[in-house]
């Protein structure tokens, strides 16, 4: 079994620990740690521990990345991690029918998504739907100052701020969450993956509700 429980609710900082841990084991090559023993149990029901706003990026395996199994993980992917009325539903559904006691929001390195909403910002236009994806993330992007123009590693510090600005945006567009996290029933946290070293990251200045 992996380090983080399936039928307990643990503390939310019990869970992003055990989350980092499992990324641990997997940059180490030690992860793989599945148990399918339980799988009829999981047909009937779920009760995952964490919910993960992701990247929809192939590179970006969530679940094995933090070495976690069948029913352990909620996980809503979208292109940039973009938001939208279905992904806040989507977590919604999570943290209020499930009790998760976590969400993370997860950017990763070298994101088309945000290199389009970063081009968008410079007058250049995306093609088809890819241009609302842009949108969306430039709204992220647009909570903080670009203050990741100004600095050597730009696409790092564009990576953090567009992650902050989706938990931002997560709290101030579904009263419901931001519920869950003022009555401390619920944390969230942002953190970046390194596609070059699997590395999963916390990111400054992303915790509400620890």
């Amino acid at each position: 079994m992996s380090e983080v429980a399936d039928r307990t609710k643990p503390r939310p900082a019990e869970v992003w620990d055990a989350l980092l841990a499992g990324n641990r084991r997997f940059t180490a090559g030690q992860g793989g740690q599945r148990d399918f023993g339980d799988a009829g149990e999981l047909a009937a029901e779920q009760h995952p521990v964490a919910a993960v706003l992701a990247c929809s990026d192939s590179r970006v395996p969530v679940e094995v990345a933090l070495d976690q199994g069948p029913g352990q993980v909620f996980t809503v992917r979208t292109a940039g991690h973009a938001l939208s009325e279905v992904v806040l539903g989507s977590l919604e559904y999570a943290v209020t029918a499930l009790q998760v006691p976590l969400l993370v929001v997860l950017g990763h390195q070298r994101c088309g998504a945000l290199e389009a909403a970063l081009a968008l910002a410079k007058g250049q236009e995306a093609p088809g739907n890819i241009a609302h994806v842009a949108r969306c993330v430039l709204d992220s992007l647009s909570f903080e100052p670009p203050a990741w123009a100004a600095v050597p590693d730009g696409e790092l510090s564009a990576g953090h701020a567009h992650v902050r600005g989706t938990l931002f945006r997560i709290l101030e567009e579904s009263p419901a969450l931001r519920a869950q996290v003022e009555s401390g029933a619920l944390a969230i946290v942002g953190a970046h993956y390194s596609l070059q070293s699997g590395r999963v990251h916390e990111v400054p200045a992303s915790r509400h509700g620890f």
